[in-house]
């Protein structure tokens, strides 16, 4: 090969894997949705680049290349998905029960719906389509995803969030634009049920949360009863994965701080990268040693126009705080 037909070749490859590239960020935002996860949303975005740089030159332009590459993501997906139990939450599983410790137990066989760093499942520039990426990646919208069967959810997911019209999508699935509507249609009102759908809109203004937010610090970290019943909504929800004990209501997640959760007493809270949309902080617990603070618990959390309404926190620090730019400890 000579040297300029080497050089072409060269930007050639450049340019494919620059054009499948540009696709990262929205291909790992779809995966994520459909399989709760943003490690396996991860390798499943490897898969299907991998796929198409093997296919690019069958592809030849057929169709756009957004549309193609989705083709694929929707297939790895469906593969990942057979077979296998749906990722859960601890209120998919059980009642809330009693802030006791003997509620406390492990289920190692379940899979857990994981939080995703929002910044790296969207490239929206539109105000709007930001807004919707946002709330269509919450964790009760996930969640709620994951009570559909894989095809009805991709459906959904390439309908209503992805604005994807129902012949390409029928495209997608080898199947008729009947049959996705009619998927459509079965998705749609189970989310109704849920209380859910793609529009959701968050009920606070940002100037508000950040004030929220600063009143939360200040009160988890003095640990000060009072501020925080200020703060916490008397219905709202908490849960520990991968403990399935979650709790109800403002008094008994009180009574599990102040309870068996006293542990937690002088905590440090750190700001990390937003979570699905929501605001998340790294909590470290005071080390045992008496030097420095530990890694305890990525906190989510969900707000409303009447204060926080959920808190999840996801106990698995050692994946989960690398990938929001958490440091492993505090040295103070």
């Amino acid at each position: 090969m000579s040297a300029m037909r080497e050089a072409t070749f060269s930007l050639e490859l450049d340019e494919i894997e620059g054009e499948l590239e540009r696709h990262r960020a929205s291909l790992t935002s779809y995966c994520y949705r459909m399989l709760a996860s943003p490690f396996e949303a991860e390798d499943a975005v490897q898969e299907t680049l991998l796929r198409a740089w093997r296919g690019y030159e069958q592809f030849e332009g057929r169709a756009a290349v957004r549309s193609w590459l989705y083709r694929i993501a929707t297939n790895v997906c469906l593969d990942l998905l057979k077979g296998r139990e749906r990722r859960a939450t601890p209120m998919d599983l059980t009642p809330a029960r009693a802030p006791l410790e003997s509620n406390l137990h492990l289920r190692p066989e379940v899979r857990w719906i994981e939080p995703i760093p929002t910044t790296t499942q969207t490239s929206a520039a539109d105000p709007a389509d930001l807004a919707v990426a946002h709330e269509t990646i919450r964790l009760a919208f996930v969640a709620a995803l994951q009570h559909l069967p894989p095809r009805q959810r991709a459906v959904l997911i390439l309908c209503e969030v992805l604005r994807t019209n129902t012949a390409e999508v029928a495209d997608f699935l080898d199947t008729t634009v009947a049959s996705v509507r009619s998927a459509l249609q079965r998705a749609r009102t189970t989310l109704a049920a849920a209380g859910l759908d793609a529009d959701t809109t968050p009920l606070t203004t940002e100037v508000e949360q950040r004030e929220l937010l600063a009143r939360y610090v200040r009160a988890f970290e003095a640990y000060d009863l009072e501020a925080l019943m200020a703060l916490i909504h008397q219905d709202a929800k908490q849960s520990m994965p991968p403990f399935d004990l979650w709790l109800s209501g403002r008094d008994d997640i009180l009574g599990w701080w102040f309870g068996p959760g006293i542990v937690c007493q002088g905590s440090r809270l750190l700001p990390a990268s937003d979570a699905n949309g929501s605001v998340a902080f790294g909590q470290y617990k005071p080390a045992a040693s008496g030097s420095g603070f530990d890694p305890w618990a990525l906190q989510v959390l969900e707000w409303n126009g009447r204060g926080i309404s959920e808190l999840t926190f996801f106990l698995d620090t050692q994946r989960l705080f690398p990938l929001f730019g958490l440091p492993p400890r505090l040295d103070r």
